[in-house]
């Protein structure tokens, strides 16, 4: 096959036609009652509304709401509506299909960075770039590499939100007491060395490091890993869960957890560590600001453990509009995405999540310089950013990848599963998708 990078995948025009497919099958969540499709009677709904799904990444629902406020006392013609679209990206993803099927469409809508391209190649969401003037969205002003990340055919069909990195979270009395400098590991080998002492430190019934399991996104969280082992999930379209070193990064998950025993799988990472259950874990940088209200243990952030190169992925999300609704919602829509992610907005919600601000002039705002200057948890991540790496194709490109990386890797962790095996079972059922829904169209 031959090698595509990035932008050239997004150019590839044949996998509308395969893809359409996949939007079906992306979930069948509980769409609102309706008879409008992704072209149908939603093009003639109240303009005068937004109705905006989210997840509230980050549990940002209280500051979506004031962000709400806000553009309303600015636009009191308009009135934003905040639907709960689910309780993860994946679950929004699902109603938002439903809706297309037959529902009431959004206005606009959050998708995360293995959902956006599936809607995008099918025409699902609008191109934004003939509203841009419209709207007065000012593209310059978005971090380069956050807006290019929604770039397809020459169009931009979302832009960034909520971004994330995972960080590395530890607790810092844990850490005293077990003699280790006040720091993340430099690697996972280093980290090997500390986890057993660690867990002498906690003890029954509590864990050194804690790994999210397939539905708190693992095979996110553990893409950087097996990056600093020279394993990787794909090299472009190649995939790479048999090569050697991808495997050394399964066994070193295998020995953490089951020879070792000083690691285990948490049903919800963020929690787990605020409460002192987990000594650290690798979390997006959207917990940060719950488990800084949560812990009553002082902790620290840190890159993820990588000496040789980036060993952390970006991730998140971004808003989108759907095509199918009519043009005067559409630009009252961009109208309030513009406004929530404005440089002091999306300073205000940085501060009070932890996700990343998405514009340049956030840089400038008085309030953002104090708060990293105060909290040095939350600069981490935007100081990582710089040292961060595309994600893998295999888990952002191929659909539903996100959840058989995620599922296999947690089988390895639970069930002691044997490594060699349970890659190749996951490579096999990628190929399948790629061969059948991706290659013809290359």
């Amino acid at each position: 096959m031959r090698n595509l990078n990035r932008r050239g995948f997004l150019g590839l025009t044949g996998l509308v036609a395969t893809s359409a497919a996949l939007a079906a099958c992306a979930g069948t969540g509980d769409g609102s009652s309706g008879s409008s499709g992704a072209s149908g009677s939603a093009a003639s709904g109240d303009a005068t509304t937004v109705n905006f799904w989210s997840n509230h990444p980050g549990k940002s629902i209280e500051i979506e709401k004031e962000l709400i406020s806000r553009f309303q006392a600015q636009n009191p013609e308009l009135t934003v509506n905040l639907i709960d679209g689910g309780k993860n990206y994946e679950e929004v993803s699902q109603k938002f299909n439903a809706a297309l099927s037959g529902g009431d469409l959004p206005d606009v809508v959050v998708l995360s960075d293995v959902w956006w391209f599936n809607y995008a190649i099918t025409g699902a969401i609008a191109p934004l770039d003939d509203l841009f003037s419209t709207a007065g969205v000012d593209t310059g002003d978005y971090v380069d590499s956050l807006l290019a990340d929604y770039l397809y055919e020459g169009s931009h069909f979302a832009l960034p939100y909520a971004r994330s990195t995972p960080l590395f979270y530890y607790n810092k009395d844990v850490w005293s007491q077990a003699g280790l400098p006040d720091r993340g590991p430099e690697s996972w080998a280093e980290f090997d060395e500390w986890g057993p002492r660690i867990q002498e430190v906690v003890g029954g019934g509590k864990w050194a490091h804690g790994w999210g399991n397939a539905a708190d996104y693992l095979g996110w969280t553990f893409e950087g890993p097996i990056w600093t082992f020279g394993g990787a999930y794909s090299d472009g379209w190649d995939l790479k869960f048999t090569d050697s070193k991808t495997l050394e990064a399964g066994a070193f998950l295998k020995d953490m957890i089951h020879t070792k025993k000083y690691a285990s799988v948490s049903n919800d990472i963020a929690n787990d560590f605020s409460a002192g259950l987990l000594a650290s874990t690798i979390a997006s940088t959207g917990d940060l600001s719950g488990i800084t209200s949560n812990a009553a243990f002082e902790f620290g952030t840190a890159f993820l453990p990588a000496p040789d190169g980036p060993g952390c992925p970006t991730g998140g999300a971004g808003l989108a509009i759907p095509s199918g609704i009519s043009d005067e919602r559409k630009a009252n829509a961009l109208k309030f995405v513009d406004f929530v992610t404005n440089g002091d907005n999306t300073a205000y919600f940085s501060q009070n999540t932890g996700y990343m601000p998405v514009r340049k002039s956030a840089a400038e705002n008085d309030e953002m310089k104090k708060y990293l200057d105060e909290n040095p948890n939350a600069r981490t991540a935007v100081d990582q950013l710089a040292v961060t790496r595309s994600q893998d194709y295999a888990r952002v490109f191929v659909p539903g990848a996100d959840q058989v990386i995620g599922t296999g890797l947690e089988k390895i962790a639970l069930q002691n599963a044997d490594v060699a095996v349970t890659f190749a079972e996951i490579q096999d059922q990628l190929q399948q998708i790629i061969d059948r829904q991706i290659t013809p169209s290359l």
